[in-house]
């Protein structure tokens, strides 16, 4: 579902989990930290990049699905997953509402 090679000039083109909105995530650095910068419309959010690492591994020991009550996963829980889906990771689901993940 994802396009680009995780570049400034070449991000990930993604889209949320109910393929609603669309954004992109690039592989960057903060302050001369390794970063994941997610650039959604005017604003910009930065991960650490072993976020997709520790969140890749609580899905493996999690078992099953992942997701979170509604309301309260915010961003993080909104972007992330199609990145860890667009690096094969994470199975996502693509519904209206209630999505959730589960590790590969």
């Amino acid at each position: 579902m994802a396009t680009g090679t995780s570049t400034k000039t070449d991000p990930w083109q993604l889209k949320t989990p109910p393929l609603s909105s669309e954004y992109q995530m690039y592989y960057g650095d903060k302050d001369g930290q390794p970063v994941i910068v997610c650039v959604v419309g005017s604003t910009t959010l930065y991960y650490q990049r072993r976020a997709v690492e520790d969140l890749h591994a609580m899905l493996k020991s999690h078992g099953g699905w992942y997701g979170l009550k509604k309301g309260l996963r915010g961003r993080f829980g909104m972007y992330m997953p199609p990145l860890l889906e667009a690096l094969d990771l994470a199975e996502v689901e693509h519904n209206a509402r209630g999505n959730r993940m589960r590790a590969k």
